[in-house]
């Protein structure tokens, strides 16, 4: 199984971006069997993030996408079950572009979902006692933008599975932004790790319960 993760440049203010710093730490251990991982690192531009991400896919064909970001002030890992068809920037990108309004894919649909097993993943980062839930909105800035394009390309393709993970902040980021919750670097390698290796296990999703009530 080829696994592609994508990480982000730092944005908005921040001199580090612990998505960009996973994704480079994992693919330098060895995968598990029967997976060869490969690390984008993507800038935090609504245009060419996805038109990179589409490029390698293309070019390295991949079987699965984990497209990870940074989430500052959610305290676990977000698996992000949703991505909506909306440009909504409350700070501009950082190629200087806001947009406000306008669709991602002018004849997309409304919404697209993730082709992982989420509550699979879940349960099985609950059970190693790494904080996890299922998302169910993925903002409206980049993050939203890139998992709905690679969804978009996806869809048109056959046996590549892909989503999007949002991950707290670094501790060091943390000290900086009081009551501010983080996450060690090290537990989200471990997250990613457990979540190759519940996508090699699980094909379909498991039954489960979820949702929220707010």
């Amino acid at each position: 199984m080829k696994v592609l993760f994508t990480g982000f440049e730092p944005f908005g203010g921040e001199n580090t971006n612990p998505s960009a710093v996973a994704v480079e730490q994992i693919c330098l251990s060895p995968p598990p069997n029967g997976v060869q991982w490969q690390a984008l690192i993507l800038p935090v531009e609504f245009r060419r993030s996805a038109a990179l991400l589409q490029s390698c896919i293309h070019s390295w064909q991949p079987d699965l996408v984990l497209c990870i970001g940074q989430a500052g002030g959610r305290p676990q890992i977000s698996l992000e079950q949703v991505a909506i068809n909306l440009l909504e920037a409350r700070i501009p990108d950082n190629s200087g572009w806001q947009p406000s309004g306008e669709p991602i894919v002018e004849t997309g649909p409304a919404a697209y979902f993730s082709t992982l097993p989420l509550k699979a993943i879940r349960q099985q980062l609950q059970h190693q006692g790494i904080p996890a839930n299922i998302s169910y909105t993925a903002g409206t800035y980049v993050c939203n933008a890139l998992m709905y394009q690679l969804l978009h390309q996806l869809a048109s393709m056959a046996g590549c599975r892909g989503g999007f993970i949002h991950i707290p902040y670094t501790p060091a980021q943390a000290a900086e932004k009081p009551d501010a919750p983080s996450m060690a670097v090290a537990t989200v390698v471990q997250a990613l790790i457990e979540i190759v290796r519940c996508c090699q296990q699980y094909s379909a999703d498991i039954a489960a319960a979820g949702g929220t009530l707010d």
